[in-house]
């Protein structure tokens, strides 16, 4: 009896684990639909400048080109300004991005504001 407990209680935690491996989404993704790679993307939220860290370091070449998209970590989904900047040093902003969980937002060259260089 005592072993048939035992496996029953390994197999419910097997089974979760499969479960929320299952259920488990893909997270919040931007898609690069600029011209150009991107190689630093900062988040803040909408109408502050408080930017978090560079999320083109979660990528494994470090930069996001076009068409790509990239996993964006240590946000809770929102609105959120967004500081994009190139390899030749200019930087532009994007205001009010609607990031929601475990979905891909894209970002293109209309929606680039105050491109600095």
């Amino acid at each position: 009896m005592r072993r048939q407990l035992i496996a029953t209680g390994m197999l419910l935690i097997a089974m979760t684990g499969a479960t929320l491996a299952q259920t488990k989404g893909k997270g919040m993704r931007l898609w690069n639909l600029t011209s150009e790679t991107i190689s630093g993307f900062q988040l803040s939220p909408s109408g502050k400048t408080d930017w978090g860290p560079n999320q083109c370091l979660n990528d494994k070449d470090k930069e996001v080109d076009h068409d790509e998209r990239l996993r964006i970590t240590g946000i809770e989904p929102g609105r959120y300004d967004a500081k994009v900047s190139y390899a030749n040093s200019r930087q532009c902003i994007v205001r009010d991005i609607e990031i929601k969980a475990d979905a891909v937002f894209s970002i293109s060259d209309k929606d680039l504001k105050d491109c600095t260089k």
